[in-house]
């Protein structure tokens, strides 16, 4: 057969860019966009190994061989935030697809400023899709009884009507239970949108029931979030959907929200202070720690105050202690004291009288509390916060300035709002997190002003506690480096074989000595196993071969799209089978992988003399008829199997065995292989 050639594209779409300008969206002209140092000293979770912007310059082989492995390995604790997002995925495969699109009812209800902003990058998305062709489908959640004076939420028939005045487009409820199945597709007429259930209604949404999500992915492809403010949570809409769509995405507003999240972890802009309020230490103490790591100063304010003030020596009401907490207290002053970070307190608090509860007074921090009731910080600390925040370049807020008091009595978080308005307008980096402190610039700053906003504090206090968001990890990975080819091999022109799943690597080391005129990859998840492969070619002066640890069933585009030369072989080996789940027997191999593969392969390459592109064997028969079957049913025809016979007992064509086949065979059993090839 012909076999068509795929010119490969970048990652963003020539009709999109002008348009996501002219909306006033910055648009990334490069894949990597999680670029920075994400973290300081003592950030062993939140860093990342890999900086591709430090290129290695030493002719030491060792010292070189130490530099790739900073390419190589990502720590597994912050890989999971570099996620496949929407703006890069190829728009061509989003036509004629049924896209699911996770949305946030807080984002298209509320009528503040920030929120406005956050709702045009969700309808952003909903736009994108449509224009791309796709079939839209939104599944949202609201909370009929909190805002049971909403008129738009009345119904799901009041919110499709809403949805479809600020789209410009027809929004179709459908009733009952989510899922296509329910759906008379004779209404999906001129590319309609699709509203399903508030799923708020069924309890397989908050249990992700593995039923309620295959029916609300039943008869999509893609899955699209943009609920980034529910990524802490398990949900079937947002985590177990994924587990039914070959492809799953980060929306415009979920990338957004992702990539500010990682700033507050970028100690780029220094001196860096954060402001924290609220209580119960011992719940926050991981996250006291990271902070502690990252930043230059720390303010603490509310009844987090008493307990550095207790852990101090200082006298506070035994009432303030949280004495299950002292020895964190303890704990992050000593490290404070370690990294020469100053950790200041309020010296005055606004009191509320305990026998007239109409008499604010001011109190001295260190004074007698008796008779009075903390309600917020005083004019002396104020005045403090003046003088130290035009010191610093860099500032989050976290957390309530007040004592659990209601908001009548939180003045000093408004006088705070003022300074941090100034500041914000100094080329300082302000970053609020919080209902409290978000509502409290909002009264004060003007759109003008810049800085970061977070509304659900739980999701940043997981993060700054070093926890992976489920939201997030449930995405499809991408890359976030580029290689330094031309560093990693002697001749990055040549050709190039991959081989995914890579393992111990002793079947490519034995490849590369026998090939001498091709590059070889091995992908691997395990990172250890790609430590100790990396450490082997110490001795290695060809430099053909090399190992990157990561999930290649998701990151084989970013990764492999960049090489300047030929792919010419690609080789699935023995992935490891699950026999309690029939569906996970071959997920290595998905469909994403399968058409990142056909877009990249040179069908008209030849290599060792042969004419093979994909390399597929295992010992477990099933295992290779499911890796086939994905690939009869994804390549797009482009590829046919070379002597299928049923049998699937072909002899290995390169007289080089991997360890695992090595076993295999010692022991008389048998390997099933396939070739693919024009």
């Amino acid at each position: 057969m012909q076999a068509s050639n795929f010119q490969l594209r970048s990652s963003g779409s020539p009709w999109l860019e002008p348009w996501l300008a002219s909306a006033g969206f910055r648009v990334a002209t490069h894949s990597g966009y999680f670029s920075g140092e994400l973290g300081g000293l003592g950030l062993s979770r939140l860093k990342c190994r890999l900086q591709c912007s430090q290129l290695w310059q030493s002719t030491s082989l060792l010292h070189n061989q130490k530099e790739k492995d900073r390419y190589s390995c990502i720590d597994q604790s912050t890989s999971y935030l570099h996620v496949q997002s929407l703006r890069n995925f190829p728009t061509e495969k989003l036509r004629g697809e049924v896209v699911v699109v996770r949305l946030d009812s807080a984002l298209l209800l509320g009528h503040s400023r920030t929120c406005t902003f956050a709702r045009e990058r969700a309808l952003l998305t909903i736009k994108y899709l449509y224009k791309a062709r796709a079939k839209v489908v939104i599944v949202t959640s609201w909370d009929t009884v909190l805002q049971s004076d909403n008129p738009e939420i009345k119904s799901i028939d009041s919110f499709a009507d809403y949805l479809s005045s600020l789209l410009q487009l027809q929004v179709i409820p459908v009733d009952g239970a989510p899922g296509l199945t329910s759906f008379k597709k004779e209404k999906w007429v001129q590319n309609n949108i699709i509203l399903f259930e508030n799923l708020l209604s069924f309890r397989g949404e908050v249990a992700n029931c593995n039923d309620f999500s295959q029916k609300l992915a039943s008869g999509a492809t893609i899955f699209v979030n943009d609920s980034f403010s529910l990524s802490h949570k398990i949900l079937a809409s947002t985590v177990g959907i994924t587990c039914f769509c070959y492809a799953s995405l980060a929306g415009f507003h979920f990338e957004e929200e992702l990539k500010r999240l990682i700033k507050i972890t970028d100690t780029t802009r220094r001196p860096y202070i954060a402001i924290i309020g609220g209580s119960n230490f011992l719940r926050k103490a991981p996250a006291l720690r990271m902070l502690i790591s990252l930043c230059d100063g720390l303010f603490f304010v509310g009844k987090l105050s008493f307990q550095i003030m207790n852990g101090l020596g200082m006298s506070v009401p035994s009432q303030f202690i949280e004495r299950n907490a002292i020895m964190e207290v303890l704990q992050i002053i000593q490290v404070a004291r370690d990294r020469n970070v100053p950790i200041y307190y309020p010296t005055d608090l606004g009191c509320l009288n305990n026998n007239d509860s109409g008499t604010l007074g001011v109190i001295n921090s260190t004074g007698q509390l008796d008779g009075w009731t903390p309600a917020d910080i005083g004019p002396s600390t104020l005045e403090k916060l003046s003088s130290i925040i035009p010191l610093y370049k860099k500032i989050l807020w976290i957390g309530p300035t007040n004592y659990d008091l209601a908001e009548e009595f939180s003045d000093g978080a408004t006088q705070l709002g003022q300074i941090l308005e100034k500041a914000s307008f100094d080329s300082c980096e302000v970053i609020v997190v919080g209902n409290a402190a978000c509502n409290t610039l909002r009264q004060n700053v003007d759109s003008s002003s810049r800085y970061i906003e977070f509304r659900n504090a739980t999701v940043v206090w997981e993060f700054l506690k070093g926890r992976i968001l489920p939201g997030i990890a449930a995405l499809d990975k991408h890359y976030p480096y580029r290689i330094p080819w031309s560093s990693v091999f002697c001749d990055p022109t040549l050709p190039l074989v991959v081989d995914i799943g890579s393992g111990n690597g002793l079947f490519l080391f034995q490849m590369a000595k026998s090939y001498e005129s091709s590059n070889f990859l091995g992908l691997e998840m395990n990172e250890k196993l790609v430590i100790r492969c990396l450490e082997g070619m110490a001795s290695d002066e060809k430099r053909n071969l090399y190992f990157v640890s990561t999930n290649a069933t998701s990151t084989f585009h970013s990764i492999v799209s960049s090489y300047p030369g030929r792919l010419t072989l690609v080789t699935v080996q023995c992935p490891i089978p699950d026999f309690n789940k029939e569906q996970n027997r071959w997920r290595m191999v998905r469909r994403m992988l399968v058409e990142a593969i056909t877009d990249l392969l040179r069908t008209n390459g030849q290599i060792l003399q042969l004419p093979l592109q994909v390399y597929l064997q295992s010992d477990v028969e099933s295992v290779l008829v499911g890796m086939k079957g994905q690939f009869l049913s994804y390549s797009k025809g482009q590829l046919v199997v070379d002597g299928d016979d049923g049998g699937h007992r072909m002899e290995n064509p390169f007289g080089v065995v991997s360890n695992w086949e090595r076993h295999v065979l010692a022991r008389g059993a048998p390997m099933y292989r396939m070739l693919r090839k024009v």
